[in-house]
């Protein structure tokens, strides 16, 4: 019971684990819609393409967090706007603003002295290290982000699996994606601080991912998502305690062995059960 309590003592370690199991919970239920929808490569794109926007919000002094922000807000309004001319895919858009807004984030940098290390910190996140302010934001963004869910959860079902039915009884899918994608935003930033921003779209992809391989009903494939994104971060945290690791990096670690683990055992999807079924035709 020592070993379980222990890490108790520490404020820090408190708030790192409420940070850490909030963060599991948003990106677990939001990750699910992404996932459904073919569009793990977003998350990636708006983590990275946030660069810029936090190197300016250094230069010129106001909060980072406000800075990423609108930089996930522009990259995610010029990725719908390229791709809705049809004349370039959703794919090839993203890559494209993302890679130009990371490179844009690298030649700020390059003119700032002394900002690596600050850098760094922004990179591979330190989710020991946050504050009771951040504790509060993410509450706020977490409870933004289930009523959304909640609000939206049939929208966001139809355009996740029959776009076409969506169009044909009249909801508005650009408003939709436009949403979702400010939702993604946001989370994105507030896990800056908990696991950086290389890390965070690990959160969103892989606790819901892992749920597919479990469930074909979204309502219990979010409530998986949003349990393994807790026990990940719950599990990474104690690791990383008692093992002196990198907090960040033993929370995605432990979500990707949970992943491994349902990839090889999964009772209807997995890679043991489907050679159990093609053995026997």
């Amino acid at each position: 019971m020592e070993l379980i309590f222990e890490p108790f003592k520490y404020a820090f370690f408190v708030r790192a684990l409420i940070i850490g199991l909030l963060l599991g919970l948003s990106c677990g239920a939001l990750g699910c819609f992404v996932v459904l929808r073919g569009m793990a490569f977003i998350g990636d794109a708006l983590s990275h393409s946030i660069l810029p926007g936090v190197v300016a919000a250094y230069i010129f002094g106001f909060n980072i967090f406000i800075g990423a922000f609108i930089a996930a807000i522009v990259t995610a309004l010029l990725i719908s706007g390229i791709s809705h001319t049809e004349q370039v895919k959703e794919d090839a858009a993203i890559g494209i603003v993302f890679t130009g807004a990371f490179a844009l984030g690298i030649v700020l940098i390059s003119r700032i002295q002394g900002y690596t290390r600050d850098l760094a910190h922004l990179m591979f996140g330190n989710i020991l290290g946050v504050s009771p302010d951040d504790v509060t934001m993410v509450i706020i963004v977490t409870l933004v982000v289930l009523i959304a869910i909640a609000l939206w959860f049939r929208d966001f079902t139809l355009i996740s699996f029959d776009m076409i039915h969506a169009r044909a009884i009249g909801l508005k899918i650009n408003f939709l994606h436009l949403l979702l994608m400010i939702l993604l935003s946001l989370t994105i930033v507030t896990g800056l601080q908990a696991v950086g921003l290389i890390l965070i779209a690990s959160m969103l992809i892989t606790p819901a991912a892992t749920a597919r391989l479990l469930t074909d009903r979204l309502p219990v494939m979010i409530g998986l998502a949003a349990g393994i994104g807790c026990g990940s971060a719950l599990i990474g945290l104690y690791l990383s305690y008692y093992m002196d690791v990198a907090s960040g990096g033993a929370v995605v670690l432990t979500g990707t062995l949970m992943f491994v683990i349902a990839f090889i055992f999964a009772p209807k999807r997995g890679y043991l059960a489907r050679r159990v079924l093609a053995s026997r035709k």
